[in-house]
């Protein structure tokens, strides 16, 4: 039976179902006064179901999560949902005005939350988000991308003990699924106190547009709310196996010098391999880097200059590597074919 969606109030607005709006939250002025607010979109169907956010730029310069919103709200199948769809292409609109990951307090708005509204300038869009968004909500994506000069290949984050994070992690698709300790002052401690279940989607680096990312990013989230029942499962959406890494450890630079011949995202390692050369300007000095364990590369530096200690490549353990190295490969095949044989060619080490 169809039962009637109802009204959602955000900002001072009302959103009625079978419609959508876009509303302008606002959040601290500019010095010059000019006025700042944090764009959602709500799009409310007009049947019963799910309440879900989804939401980017929580750093202020990981972009990937901004353009897969962006083109996710042009999708046909959000024109028939069921339930409500919070979108907010750009939380931390301060950090990405200034194409940074922290605001002008030089905070991380993800150690912020739940925040208050008497706070920090950090502290108090922690708050509004968290008011406005996040607790009008019953399950959370949040999109995310590596650092600056990092890159990330596609991997889901949760907290795996609670079994209804482990069913939106896996119904995502990434290839690969890290078991994420939860942060304090993070968005995901904040929506597990809540019991919202929440998943976050790490891919690409910081302020670059990167366009397996971003597929893999819209396909993913749209398999989540197929998961959920707020659209229908398209016909075309293969089950991506997923695998669950067993640890994640970052392997760092053994001294200072220039990074050469690095193993790429997605590589598989074995124990003792040469990930890259450190050496110095004038090559007297070679030093390996070698993968402590048999793994995956999910993270590596894209810079060719290291210190000492810096880290370099984030390597993830699985109970087969095989099985994860076919995942990725597959993985790579579905969202962009020619990608897909270059990964293949890679990991056969053409």
């Amino acid at each position: 039976e169809m039962s009637n969606n109802v009204a959602v109030e955000i900002g001072g607005e009302t959103v009625e179902p079978g419609t959508r709006k876009s509303i302008e939250i606002p959040v601290a002025d500019l010095y010059t006064t000019t006025k700042v607010s944090m764009p959602v979109q709500v799009i409310n169907g007009r049947q019963k179901g799910p309440r879900l956010f989804i939401c980017a730029a929580i750093h202020g310069d990981e972009l990937n999560g901004v353009e897969i919103i962006r083109r996710l709200m042009k999708r046909k199948a959000l024109n028939s949902l069921k339930g409500t769809l919070l979108a907010v292409p750009v939380v931390n609109v301060h950090g990405f005005l200034n194409q940074s990951r922290y605001l002008p307090d030089r905070r991380d708005l993800n150690r912020s939350f739940p925040g208050s509204a008497k706070g920090s300038i950090a502290s108090r869009l922690a708050n509004t988000f968290l008011n406005q968004v996040v607790l009008k909500c019953e399950y959370g994506i949040d999109l995310h991308t590596g650092a600056i000069d990092r890159s990330n290949l596609p991997q889901i984050r949760a907290c795996l003990d609670e079994p209804k994070n482990v069913a939106l992690a896996e119904a995502f698709g990434a290839p690969v699924i890290v078991n994420a300790k939860i942060r304090d002052g993070s968005l995901r401690a904040c929506a597990a106190s809540q019991d919202i279940p929440m998943v976050v989607y790490e891919s690409g680096e910081a302020l670059r547009f990167d366009e397996l990312s971003i597929r893999a990013g819209i396909r993913g989230v749209l398999n989540i709310m197929a998961e959920i029942g707020m659209i229908r499962r398209s016909k075309r959406s293969q089950k991506q196996p997923a695998l669950v890494a067993r640890t994640t450890r970052w392997i760092r630079s053994p001294v200072s010098g220039i990074v050469s011949q690095k193993a790429r995202l997605g590589a598989a390692v074995t124990k003792g391999q040469k990930l890259a050369l450190v050496s110095d300007p004038l090559g007297d000095v070679e030093e390996p880097v070698k993968a402590l364990f048999d793994g995956i590369v999910i993270g590596r530096s894209n810079l060719p200059l290291a210190h000492e200690g810096d880290a370099l490549f984030h390597v993830a353990a699985f109970s087969s590597v095989e099985e994860a190295e076919e995942a990725v490969e597959e993985f790579a095949s579905i969202h962009d074919p020619a990608l897909g044989r270059a990964v293949e060619d890679n990991l056969k080490g053409t």
